[in-house]
């Protein structure tokens, strides 16, 4: 008889931790109590400066971000280590320095709940028979370079998960999903006290153990396919340090929480004494069951055994935010230093020209260095709960850079732009414009989780990403790991670091349109298309014909969303107007606020009650594969199986109050 084992605690201490951000700025200094009218009213009128935008982007020194990753990749910074601290005081002098500093710079620290490993008890996986101890998991991965002995590598854990000792039989769950586990249960497998082992993948990695504990599962093991992140090479010939592929005993750490910020204080601030301080941790967003991550040459002897406030009319006042996280779960040198070294050079070619008086933005820019996003986007999360209502009111978007390059690229010719081989790669078909370079939708992997879907402000997240076409990998395979070094990086991901180069100068081109634009450069008629496309999936085959058939209409949507389009039009000709003319100060601060408020009338709080945070009615997560309104698809698939269509009826309310909401903010104010 065989049993196995999860040995030590998998967590011994999750503690109330202080997490620091930083947050730096430039913006249109206050002006004066006298009478004399103020420096902006000779400047406010002013559109971006194009040959100012082109010297940035000439400054812009692959060397220096080289030079950046090796010293922030130089040591492991997992949140509120001796490593994080050592980088709040690189980014503090870098942002302060009297050249090439920003206008201000200041830490926050928040008391979050965080999950660490004991490193006297580290975690592994076994295998017994008879009472006998015959194969345990590798407790580190192996040193392949001088990066994997540091002492701050933290040994490979699930954070968030419980401690314990479950024994059990071990049972193959794919990838964890729910379907998963029921196809063993309609095979007729009991996993009640088993030990799934799950790959990564599709699944979430908190859900992986909170599917499998609905059926009765003891444990679960979480490995990294080869087949997914290598193209399906395992040889240690074939992997780092030989190339970008993950070695055999890589072990992809991260947080298996469902929810991001700090999980004792959602939508407080975790300062002093806030509600949920202090208090036992009860959540259904993290496992319920002790759970281990394992390197694949681990996960195939486990697998063989089992088979065997400013004037009106300036608008300092309005914020472009630009952030990325700076912990990691080891070295970190991809995620997420390759990001934070990019905002060291945009920060340092923008300080430069503000301290030579070349330079000053029209809105004020605030760059954030977030802490604790590994184990479920803490520092962010707590800065837009801390400023909620500031930043509502006064944020026109946020840029996040987290993993800046993903992979190698051949060379950009000098004759194709980063928008031509954008579109060239990854492109749609728009009514509009034709053939033009494609969106991703944003979920919750990084920190912009909480700017759009529960403030509501515009977001981007910009990466340099491999061609899928080449290899099958889901991510760069060193992901989480001890491998993820500097020398990884300098050697496989970006040698010569022109990829980091091209994504700063494309970074600081966004960055500098929203800040400096007179008019932002946001087009509401897009948003159309998107309410087109998602309206277009339910309003076909056997989704029509359900709601058809339950006395439900998709003709109030199709309305408002023709009224949208139409005012959408409206608004774009007043603009186009507004440019022919000489427009006064407060008709370019109206449309401005239009366009920055738009982002917010998708808002609805009461839209997703079961999960946090969530709230945007276009943009929010959902479990459904059907391609229309998030909420409106999970309702609609539930329908299927319960027969509840007032939920249905419910969303589509939902979305078609949303898009009247939108349409009336860009109506003409008088």
């Amino acid at each position: 008889m065989s049993w196995l084992k999860i040995l030590g605690a998998v967590i011994v201490g999750a503690l109330l931790l202080t997490v620091g951000i930083l947050l730096g700025h430039f913006a249109i200094p206050k002006g004066g109590n006298g009478p004399r009218a103020p420096s902006w009213v000779q400047t406010v009128g002013r559109d971006l400066n194009e040959s100012l935008l082109q010297s940035f982007m000439d400054q812009v020194d692959s060397g220096k971000i080289r030079e950046n990753l090796k010293a922030l990749a130089s040591q492991p910074h997992m949140a509120t280590t001796k490593g994080d601290e050592e980088l709040v005081k690189l980014l503090l002098r870098r942002w302060q320095d009297p050249q090439v500093g920003l206008d201000s710079a200041s830490e926050d620290v928040y008391g979050a709940f965080l999950s660490f490993p004991d490193p006297q008890r580290p975690n592994s996986v076994a295998v017994g028979v008879c009472g006998s101890q015959i194969f345990s998991t590798r407790r580190s991965e192996k040193n392949v370079t001088a990066d994997q002995t540091h002492a701050d590598v933290v040994q490979p854990y699930a954070a968030y998960a419980p401690p314990g000792n479950p024994r059990g039989r071990l049972v193959y769950a794919n990838q964890g999903k729910r379907s998963d586990y029921l196809e063993l249960v309609n095979m007729g497998i009991n996993l009640n006290g088993t030990i799934a082992i799950t790959r990564y993948g599709v699944a979430g990695r908190a859900d992986k153990a909170v599917n499998g504990a609905e059926f009765g599962v003891a444990g679960v093991v979480v490995y990294t396919d080869p087949a997914d992140i290598n193209d399906g090479r395992a040889s240690e010939e074939e992997t780092y340090p030989n190339s970008w592929y993950l070695p055999p005993s890589g072990v992809e750490r991260g947080s298996y929480s469902r929810y991001f910020g700090d999980l004792l204080t959602p939508y407080y601030p975790a300062k002093g004494n806030m509600p949920g301080q202090g208090r036992a941790l009860t959540h259904d967003g993290i496992p319920p069951i002790p759970t281990q991550p394992i390197g694949f040459e681990d996960a195939q002897t486990l697998i063989w055994w089992q088979q065997g406030s400013v004037s009106l009319l300036a608008p300092p006042d309005r914020y472009v935010l630009y952030g990325n996280h700076r912990d990691s779960w080891v070295h970190g040198a991809i995620d997420p230093s390759s990001g934070t070294a990019v905002m060291l050079e945009i920060t340092r070619v923008l300080g430069k020209m503000l301290k030579e008086g070349k330079w000053r933005p029209r809105r004020s820019i605030i760059f954030g260095s977030w802490g604790a996003e590994e184990f479920g986007l803490i520092g962010s999360t707590e800065y837009t709960e801390e400023f909620y209502s500031k930043l509502r009111e006064r944020s026109v978007a946020y840029i996040n850079v987290d993993i800046s390059v993903f992979g190698e690229r051949p060379s950009v010719l000098s004759s194709v732009s980063v928008y031509d081989n954008w579109r060239n790669h990854f492109n749609r078909i728009s009514p509009s414009y034709g053939v033009i370079p494609n969106l991703g939708s944003l979920g919750a992997g990084s920190d912009y989780a909480s700017f759009i879907h529960y403030l509501g402000i515009t977001s981007k997240d910009i990466a340099y990403t491999y061609d899928r076409n080449k290899t099958s990998a889901r991510i760069y395979p060193a992901y989480h790991t001890a491998f993820d070094t500097f020398d990884y990086a300098d050697r496989f991901i970006d040698p010569g670091f022109t990829s980091h180069q091209a994504v700063a100068r494309t970074v600081g081109n966004v960055l500098l349109r929203l800040a400096d634009s007179l008019i932002l450069p946001l087009n509401v008629s897009d948003y159309g298309e998107k309410l087109d496309e998602l309206y277009s999936a339910a309003a076909q085959g056997d989704f029509l014909a359900n709601l058809n058939a339950n006395n439900l209409s998709l003709d109030p949507l199709k309305a408002a969303i023709g009224r949208f389009k139409s005012v959408a039009a409206d608004f774009n000709q007043r603009i186009t107007k507004l440019k022919e003319e000489s427009p006064s100060p407060l008709q370019i601060r109206m449309v401005n606020d239009q366009i920055m408020l738009l982002e917010r009338a998708f808002l609805n709080t009461q839209a997703f009650p079961n999960q946090y945070y969530y709230s945007h009615v276009i943009w929010a997560s959902k479990s459904s594969d059907q391609a229309t309104f998030p909420g409106l698809a999970d309702a609609y698939t539930s329908a299927l199986e319960t027969g509840d269509w007032d939920q249905v009826q419910k969303h589509l309310t939902i979305v078609v109050h949303a898009v009247e909401s939108a349409a009336s903010t860009l109506e003409a104010v008088a």
